[in-house]
């Protein structure tokens, strides 16, 4: 890998004319990925895209006068100090922000390579092209930023809301509902049956531990997400198998305490809590009211909650 400083000017145009080529394809690829459900933004992916392939033809013209039609292929990745982009084909369904987000660090990126190559040249033509160019990344940065923004109608949020929704708020909302509700029943059972709080945390501790293993491989292999656009299973599966995990430990926890009754008081209190979050979780991402996403996840874990306590004292 060599350094930027070891360039040469022919070097360094056959890298800008790669540069060039290379995001040149990548915003085809956020344009394809953003059209179904984002046109405008898509659209503006499509303009960018034609400008940068205007860059990539001025600074073939300027190659060809100075050295000749042969332009050695020289990537970004043969060169030290650039930024390792997570490739498009990767990033599906592809969402708005991800799409500026990267192309906004692109162009900040390539702004300060035309800077830095338009500093070392000695050639005026070259240099001017390369202070020229650098100019109009600056604008396309700018262009980038506001691109999460510029025409998003409420349909298009609503979208992407509902894609977010599908690919973290779902899975992991499943998750936290099984941890805190399905593993009530035994953690209280154990702690009303043997009134040990460390034998009712290690009952809590495998209860969490296998609902989340069971909860995450379920969701992984549900099904693969092409069609209902739910994103990659195992990202799903990791998200839903953490949540579970983290619900059950929270009131797990409290019985690492010595005094069982203090212990179960306190982790009362944790599922109350618990399920208050769920709730609001529920109304804010999942189109719930707030008092019908209390009074079903409230009935639901005061039900599972009297199981246990039911079965602990007989």
């Amino acid at each position: 890998m060599r350094s930027f400083q070891s360039l040469d000017e022919r070097e360094i145009l056959a890298l800008a004319v790669g540069l060039e080529e290379e995001h040149t394809r990548i915003y085809d690829d956020f344009a394809e990925g953003l059209r179904e459900h984002f046109p405008e933004q898509a659209e503006k992916f499509c303009e960018m895209r034609r400008e940068e392939d205007g860059h990539r033809h001025r600074l073939l013209d300027l190659f060809r006068s100075r050295f000749g039609d042969h332009v050695p292929l020289i990537r970004r990745e043969d060169v030290k100090g650039f930024i390792k982009h997570k490739p498009v084909w990767r990033m599906r369904p592809l969402g708005v922000k991800a799409a500026q987000e990267q192309a906004e660090s692109m162009e900040l990126e390539t702004k300060r390579f035309y800077e830095a190559a338009a500093r070392r040249a000695t050639d005026a033509g070259i240099r001017q092209l390369l202070g020229d160019l650098a100019e109009e990344e600056r604008h396309h940065a700018a262009i980038a930023g506001d691109i999460a923004q510029a025409g998003v109608t409420p349909d298009e949020a609503a979208r992407e809301k509902k894609i977010f929704a599908l690919q973290i708020i779902q899975p992991g909302l499943a998750g936290l509902m099984d941890g805190s509700v399905s593993t009530l029943a035994p953690l209280f059972a154990a702690a009303f049956a043997t009134k040990d709080s460390g034998k009712t945390f290690l009952v809590g501790l495998a209860a969490s531990l296998g609902a989340g293993i069971s909860m995450g491989f379920a969701e992984a292999l549900s099904d693969d997400g092409t069609l209902t656009g739910r994103g990659h299973p195992w990202m799903r599966g990791l998200v839903c198998g953490l949540m579970t995990g983290l619900g059950g430990l929270g009131h797990t926890l409290p019985y690492l305490i010595g005094n069982v009754h203090t212990a179960t008081a306190i982790a009362i209190g944790v599922v109350v809590v618990e399920l208050s979050v769920i709730s609001w979780v529920r109304h804010r991402f999942m189109d719930s009211s707030l008092a019908s996403a209390f009074l079903q996840v409230g009935l639901g874990g005061a039900l599972v909650f009297l199981v246990g306590m039911l079965i602990g004292l007989s």
